[in-house]
């Protein structure tokens, strides 16, 4: 059985600190560059304070030396590693809001810049939980938390040893399964996405993989009118999130 690393996480920059701040998960420590008190930075002491978080302050080089990103814009939070939910949670989420499941399963986003942009555009879609694979995928850390600005605090997050199985799982909850696949006949934006819905994005190269494919119910793509024939990753799921909003509202 996989071992879940139980390490601290960090999560880096002002804005998504700030919301880290405001969504009132557990914070260890706050460390900030000594000298850095100006813009933001007075609002993130401010609320430290009044919520008795331990602020540290150090100098520039042991900052960087802390950093896992490149632009921490000199404030670093450490936190216990990211909680991640069960699929059943994600349901659970659905029927709390009395809404029609609305899920996204990654197959094997690898880039961690890529699954931020994912985890935010997701959560403005008031999509409900995300699925991700706990082998050669991205997982969350300080550079997803500091892409999503903050969004992963928000999003419920399940990892899975086999997409597939869970996918077989969603259906027999009554969920349909989309896959997004360029060599398919239907355009997104010709498709029924209401209902208890999940959609597939494959990895960012090779897309889904042949048995998830195989599992979906249907398929859609979107329409490619330049010399290039496939999108970033993160843009897609935005097309195709924003479709399905669109539709079910």
């Amino acid at each position: 059985m996989e071992k879940e690393k139980k390490d601290e996480g960090q999560v880096e920059g002002r804005n998504a600190v700030l919301e880290l701040l405001e969504s009132g998960k557990d914070i260890n420590k706050i460390f900030i560059t000594k000298g850095e008190k100006h813009g933001s930075i007075h609002k993130i002491i401010a609320i430290a304070k009044e919520k008795r978080i331990i602020l540290v302050e150090k100098d520039k080089k042991q900052m960087e030396q802390m950093a896992q990103t490149p632009n921490y814009q000199g404030v670093i939070a450490t936190v216990p590693p990211f909680a991640y939910c069960e699929v059943e949670d994600i349901l659970e989420e659905a029927k709390k809001k009395q809404e029609d499941p609305f899920i996204l399963i990654l197959d094997g986003i690898e880039d961690p810049h890529n699954l931020g942009s994912i985890i935010r555009t997701a959560e403005t879609a008031g999509v409900h939980g995300i699925i991700i694979p706990k082998r050669r995928a991205a997982t969350v850390n300080s550079t997803v938390n500091k892409v999503s600005a903050g969004a992963v605090e928000y999003m419920k997050i399940a990892r899975v040893t086999n997409i597939s199985n869970t996918m077989e799982e969603l259906k027999k909850a009554g969920v349909w399964i989309c896959g997004t696949d360029i060599n398919t006949n239907t355009f997104y934006d010709k498709q029924d996405f209401k209902g208890p819905l999940a959609i597939v994005i494959g990895n960012e190269g090779t897309g889904m993989s042949e048995k998830v494919r195989k599992n979906c119910d249907f398929l859609v793509k979107i329409p490619m009118k330049g010399k290039i024939t496939s999108l970033n990753a993160s843009v897609s799921t935005g097309i195709i999130l924003y479709e399905a909003v669109k539709q079910r509202n």
